[in-house]
């Protein structure tokens, strides 16, 4: 349980959802109910959107500040705040303050993270104790990217990307390019030219350098854009595709030349961001810190 002093110091506190890549995205099959099952890899990066949680007199749910064509109601923050209200039955209320950083629509999973960092910090301020497995399985029900960002350390993904286990890869610069399109995820895998049928690797694999994304030719096809952007990239270091893009991206061993490759391309007036990889999400190292992991 958090202490008093905690739990008041954390309502004020400014707390961080972390943008993902995928370094890798194998298809190797499909659900009955249409469902891809997947096999990737998450690691966070520093770039984050950032919220603060405002305490409120009775059970309203609220947002500062809307996005842009989001109904308030169709937020993910608001809806994680209350689907843990309606499986706990809590009755507090709060108005959520969102700073918008990563760009929506391209791949580095901003609202599935913004969900995660909601279910993850009013479990703790609203003292539900509801197990990590469980605010797991809570976010599936949202967007099956919000599992890892509730697990909080880079993982080897299976399933529909919900089977998660804790891998450690290197903690590298990256450069990420969000080219000037919204990739449409559902548009993408609904293509009949994707590919479903990858073998599946290990982790051993992917470590030796199996770095494929079975959707790339789809999106490329489909995204001029996108193709433009890797091939921009890739005069630097290996670029991918994270997800379904629309954000491609490459790792660097060295800020040097991830800064070089960062200010070479930001004279194309590419929309670009300078990165560095992490292993552990920065909403768990500030719970950490803040002494808010019990």
């Amino acid at each position: 349980m958090l202490q008093k002093q905690n739990n008041q110091s954390a309502w004020a506190e400014n707390w961080p959802a972390p943008a993902k890549l995928n370094l890798m995205l194998r298809i190797v099959g499909q659900r009955p109910d249409g469902y891809h099952l997947l096999q990737t890899v998450f690691q966070f990066i520093d770039l984050c959107d950032w919220i603060i949680f405002h305490p409120v007199d009775g059970r309203r749910v609220s947002l500062q500040k809307t996005i842009p064509g989001v109904p308030e109601a169709d937020d993910l923050t608001i809806r994680a705040a209350n689907l843990l209200k309606a499986e706990t039955g809590c009755q507090s209320g709060v108005c959520i303050e969102v700073e918008k950083n990563l760009p929506m629509g391209g791949g580095l999973g901003g609202g599935s993270s913004d969900a995660a960092t909601t279910l993850v910090v009013l479990n703790k301020l609203w003292d539900l104790q509801l197990s990590v497995e469980k605010l797991m399985a809570l976010g599936l029900t949202l967007g099956a990217d919000v599992p890892v960002f509730v697990y909080g350390y880079s993982a080897w993904a299976e399933g529909v990307g919900e089977k998660l286990e804790a891998i450690s890869v290197p903690e590298q610069w990256v450069v990420v390019i969000k080219p000037e399109c919204h990739v449409n995820t559902k548009e993408i895998f609904s293509s009949k030219s994707l590919t479903r049928n990858s073998k599946s690797i290990k982790i051993a694999d992917f470590i030796a350098g199996q770095h494929q994304n079975d959707c790339v030719e789809v999106v490329c096809q489909r995204y001029p854009s996108v193709k433009n952007a890797l091939v921009a990239l890739s005069e630097f270091s290996e670029a991918r595709l994270t997800g379904t893009g629309a954000c491609v991206f490459a790792q660097f061993d060295s800020k040097e030349a991830a800064v070089n490759a960062y200010q070479s391309l930001k004279i194309n007036k590419w929309q670009v961001y300078l990165a560095k990889g992490l292993n552990e999400s920065p909403l768990f190292s500030k719970l950490k810190i803040g002494k808010y992991i019990s």
